[in-house]
């Protein structure tokens, strides 16, 4: 064994130990340092002072007994405490009791994933934080517990929502990377082999990137500058030539997969298929309302609504052709495709209005589609396809797809649009579901009422027809989506319809309108919750222990197979509990979409097409200005910059770039922020302002307007 030891403050006797040491790990340098030379004792500036005059990117520490794990300007702060949970003078806070603790930390190329191993509640809780060299936000990964609480939900979703996004990104190309994905460009799976899965498809990136755009529109700002190079690939692939056609009339923007390098796949496939240019309508305008907010409806109009415009168009004249499912083998007219293209038409359309544009496409076509939507509901549930040779059953996991992926929160329990909470959408939960429980082994004794491993559909036969994880996710987020509406309307109704599948939760409930404050409504929301962290657990227990999500898991055994480190598996999980969480995407405009005609007609909107500016993320990911400055401030005051450029609110007080404190020490006051979308050789004025404990009150600093000039 390699054994590294350095000297500490009672180490009187072995003058010839080093105070520190650095060992290089791969493209990591590791620095340790008994921690009695950093004054203040565990002081982060200082100890970030150390880590610069050290040059490493990753620095442990001791002496204070107590474990810290944390992420400071790019490097990254351990102290694994006290194995013993020794008392130590140096650290004895409120007469706390130290606690006994230590770690194990496993470097693997540019990623660190810490351990921690430590006693509380009488059971040894057992921490994973990951790590990376690279930019990444994935300190805040959680945790596992083990020993007597070891079936801890929550403690698992902790830990994989960091597991899954860090999965997610690292199937994202990146600029100046060197690798032979393209930057913006997200891969179905590092897979290559048994099966080779080193593509792009259209589909499952637009859907990687709405999970991404609906956590960047949350708060992880981090995510800004992958988003941009995700909408440059975009605009490039629109006009990659392939076997489906081109950009001249808009067929080419049917083909489902690309390579890596943003080049035509020539092999054969199921293709056309015609759910990944509504996807990607939807995702881009979600992005853009949200940049037209900062005041950049400009750069909307110029950079994005061409992309928009042209996956809109495709869909206003095409919708109405067959084409390939979403699994890429029924050739047919498709639930999952026709709802989302549905969707599309119908923000399209109001997104057009507001930035002064037309869509004549997604005005008349919005309604025929949603008539011939209706076509699908065979009275018991959705039909996944028809006018298709298939000779399956119809009970299909992607229905369910369909259903989540066009939730609205506001748009209540439509039967039309299939939401979530909807009597047809949940009647079609219960018989997609139920087709799975006996099919598979590890589904053995999950009675009636009990979640259940999920596949894509009973007659399944790709490697030898198995659950799969992005499946049984997708039906635990339909039940959080759909609790999550009832609570907004605050009723419950059950029908002849929906009493089935709450006959499965409560044997004894009988069909009616219940009020929120009603006992059967509280008992049915808490039991279809409760049901929904069933199909988590069950991805719980069929997860390795490094979080990894493969395609699919074994019928008889539940062990990962196919595609490993699959992309919309991760982002499955990450939408899944983001919903369990009540964070919920922003409402397309469902409730306004209104009724079907009485009349379907079987019509089209020619488009026109045309590329797309391809150099969209130069702005944000090439060029980004950090704010510091030091402001005392007392508890509930927050700092702000504003002026006269629109990431910076335009001078405009209620859109100013907030501040973060994150670092802030009563030494070194530092309240920092950096800001995106601005140009090489832009000049302008800003000034910092605070807000008063209210939120309301503002207070410039003094003096003139600084001034600044965006380096080239």
């Amino acid at each position: 064994p390699d054994l590294q030891i350095v000297k500490g403050n009672f180490d009187v006797e072995a003058p010839n130990l080093a105070l520190s040491k650095v060992v290089t790990h791969g493209s990591l340098r590791i620095g340790f340092t008994h921690g009695h030379t950093v004054i203040p004792p565990g002081d982060a500036d200082s100890l970030l002072i150390t880590a610069r005059h050290m040059d490493v990117d990753v620095l442990l520490w001791g002496g204070t007994h107590k474990f810290e794990a944390y992420e400071l300007e790019g490097k990254f702060f351990v102290n694994p405490g006290s194995a013993t949970g020794a008392f130590s003078t140096a650290w004895s806070p409120d007469g706390e009791e130290p606690i006994p603790s230590f770690c194990l930390m496993d470097v693997q190329g540019e990623v660190l994933v810490l351990m921690l191993y430590a006693i509380l509640f009488a059971g040894l809780l057992s921490i994973f934080y990951c790590w990376t060299q690279i930019s990444l936000p994935l300190l805040s990964a959680g945790y596992v517990v083990v020993g007597p609480t070891a079936s801890d939900l929550e403690s698992f979703i902790a830990y994989e929502r960091s597991v899954a996004l860090h999965g997610v990104l690292k199937n994202v190309g990146v600029k100046d990377k060197g690798t032979e994905v393209d930057p913006g460009v997200i891969i179905a799976s590092p897979s290559q082999q048994d099966p080779d899965y080193f593509y792009t498809w259209t589909r499952d990136s637009a859907l990687t990137a709405k999970m991404l755009i609906d956590a960047f529109l949350a708060g992880d700002t981090s995510l800004q500058p992958r988003i941009e190079d995700y909408i440059s690939a975009q605009a490039i692939l629109q006009t990659v030539a392939s076997p489906s056609g081109d950009l001249t009339d808009g067929s080419g923007l049917g083909e489902p997969k690309f390579e890596v390098n943003s080049t035509t796949f020539t092999g054969p496939w199921g293709r056309p298929q015609r759910d990944g240019p509504a996807l990607r309508a939807t995702a881009l305008i979600a992005y853009s309302l949200w940049l037209m907010s900062k005041g950049e409806k400009s750069r909307v109009i110029s950079q994005f609504w061409p992309i928009i415009s042209n996956d809109l168009n495709y869909v206003g004249e095409y919708w109405n052709q067959t084409g390939f499912d979403l699994w890429e083998e029924v050739e047919g007219s498709s639930f999952f495709t026709l709802a989302v293209q549905h969707r599309a038409l119908v923000e399209g359309q109001a997104f057009a209005e507001q930035i002064g544009e037309v869509c004549a496409a997604c005005r008349t076509q919005a309604p025929q589609v949603l008539c011939f939507l209706q076509s699908f509901w065979n009275g018991g549930f959705i039909m996944s396809n028809i006018n298709d040779q298939s000779g399956r059953n119809g009970k299909d996991a992607s229905t369910i797809l369909g259903s989540v992926h066009t939730y609205d929160p506001d748009a209540g329990c439509d039967d039309f649009t299939f939401q979530p909470c909807s009597s047809r959408a949940l009647a079609n939960h219960n018989a997609v579901t139920g087709a799975f429980r006996s099919l598979y082994a590890i589904n053995s004794g999950r009675g009636q009422g009990a979640a259940v491993a999920v596949g894509r559909y009973t007659e399944d036969v790709y490697y030898g027809g198995n659950p799969w994880y992005l499946c049984t996710l997708a039906a635990a987020e339909q039940l959080y989506d759909a609790v999550h509406q009832i609570h907004l309307i605050g009723s419950l109704v059950i029908d002849a319809l929906s009493l089935a599948f709450f006959q499965d939760l409560d044997p004894l409930v009988e069909a009616g309108r219940y009020s929120a404050s009603s006992e059967v409504y509280s008992n049915m929301t808490a039991a279809m919750l409760k049901y929904a962290d069933g199909y988590l657990s069950i991805v719980h227990d069929f997860t390795p222990t490094d979080g990894s999500l493969a395609e699919q898991y074994f019928r008889d055994d539940g062990s990962p197979l196919s595609a490993a480190a699959l992309t919309w598996s991760y982002s499955s999980f990450l939408t899944a509990t983001s919903r369990r969480s009540s964070v919920v995407p922003n409402s397309w405009g469902a409730s306004k979409a209104g009724a079907p005609p009485a009349i379907c007609s079987s019509t089209s909107a020619p488009g026109s097409y045309a590329p797309a500016p391809v150099d969209c993320s130069s702005n944000v990911s090439s060029v980004t200005i950090t704010f510091d400055v030091l402001k005392p401030t007392m508890f509930g005051e927050t700092v702000f910059v504003t002026g006269s450029h629109a990431p910076l609110g335009n001078w405009d007080t209620s859109k100013g770039l907030e501040l973060q404190a994150n670092r802030y020490t009563k030494s070194n006051p530092l309240w920092s922020g950096t800001a995106s979308a601005m140009e090489a050789g832009d000049s302008f004025e800003y000034k910092y302002y605070q807000t008063g404990t209210d939120g309301d009150t503002v207070v410039y600093e003094g003096g003139a307007n600084r001034c600044f000039t965006v380096p080239e």
